[in-house]
């Protein structure tokens, strides 16, 4: 059974600054600013939501449908994703634009100036989930363009898949109509507490008027981990505590693919949270959103040491 992801594929190209960005920046010029940094060393990195969700999804021997267009390219991604054993059959190279691109630098303070080139995912409506052939067990329209969110929604909801709505960074982008359209539609609503208020803010609509749309409403608090809310009962997930912060860029992604893939296992919403949790902080313990590894061994017993229990449904992988 295969978990559909609509959202973005893109390279991300990430750089580091030796320094603060505080100290070139000055605060009666900010009317004019002009500024260029030096950057030692460059990284090019497999990201984009989709890409980071599917390739967790993977790990924990999950079955990801990742529904994207790439660029012309593009075919490297292809390429990595077939040695993951994630099917890219319904990734799309197009000749017009070049695959999506974040560019990220990031100071000494963790402070980020950050810019996203759109790129092949201006084509991502032309995209259709009647073209999926394979069984959905459940959908995640996570951020990509804006028509395209709205354009897959409908057409999972009209092939009556359940849908978890991720409107992330496309949040401003979205109406409120538009918004409350896609909740309307949805199984799970699902953001960080940031992107809820402003959810809030955006529909008129608080928790509670939520929940009369959707069924559930999951808020990440990122370190402090996260609430799951139903209209009969709330769950309070403590965070898996990391061996590291290396890099917390891609972490909601990687809690995303662990709830949903537990969540379409039959796990119910405490261990989804927990099991997002725990493959959360594997992303937080490596630089960049796919570089993090383990076997279900290695999982269950981190899920273990974390929540004292062990998953009462294995999660089978080829390489554990």
């Amino acid at each position: 059974m295969s978990l559909l992801i609509s959202g973005s594929l893109a390279y991300d190209y990430i750089m580091d600054f030796p320094d603060s960005f505080r100290n070139h920046i000055l605060p009666d010029k900010t009317h004019m600013i002009n500024l260029s940094f030096v950057i030692p060393e460059l990284k090019k990195e497999f990201g984009g939501c989709a890409g980071n969700m599917a390739y967790t999804i993977k790990l924990l021997g999950g079955e990801p449908i990742v529904l994207s267009p790439l660029g012309s390219d593009g075919a490297a991604y292809q390429s990595y994703c077939k040695k993951h054993k994630i099917k890219t059959k319904y990734m799309p190279l197009t000749t017009e634009h070049l695959t999506s691109s974040a560019h990220i630098t990031t100071d000494k303070e963790d402070n980020q100036i950050a810019a996203f080139h759109v790129g092949a995912g201006f084509e991502a409506d032309q995209l259709s989930v009647h073209d999926v052939k394979e069984k959905i067990k459940l959908a995640i329209i996570a951020p990509t363009k804006k028509e395209a969110m709205i354009k897959h929604s409908k057409e999972c909801a009209e092939r009556n898949v359940p849908i978890v709505f991720d409107p992330g960074q496309q949040l401003t982008a979205l109406s409120a109509q538009e918004l409350m359209l896609m909740i309307g539609q949805a199984r799970f609503l699902i953001a960080n507490d940031y992107e809820m208020s402003l959810i809030e803010k955006k529909t008129g609509w608080d928790i509670a008027n939520l929940l009369t749309h959707t069924q559930v409403v999951v808020t990440t608090l990122g370190e402090h981990g996260s609430v799951i809310r139903t209209r009969d009962e709330i769950f309070e997930i403590k965070p898996c505590p990391p061996r590291s912060v290396d890099d917390p860029t891609g972490a909601g992604d990687a809690y995303r693919a662990g709830f949903f893939t537990a969540y379409v296992r039959g796990y119910d919403l405490q261990m989804c949270g927990q099991v997002g949790s725990v493959a959360a902080t594997y992303a937080v313990e490596h630089y960049g959103t796919q570089n993090h590894r383990f076997t279900i061994t290695e999982f269950t017993k981190r899920y273990e040491e974390t929540y004292g229990k062990t998953p009462p449904l294995t999660l089978p992988s080829k390489n554990d």
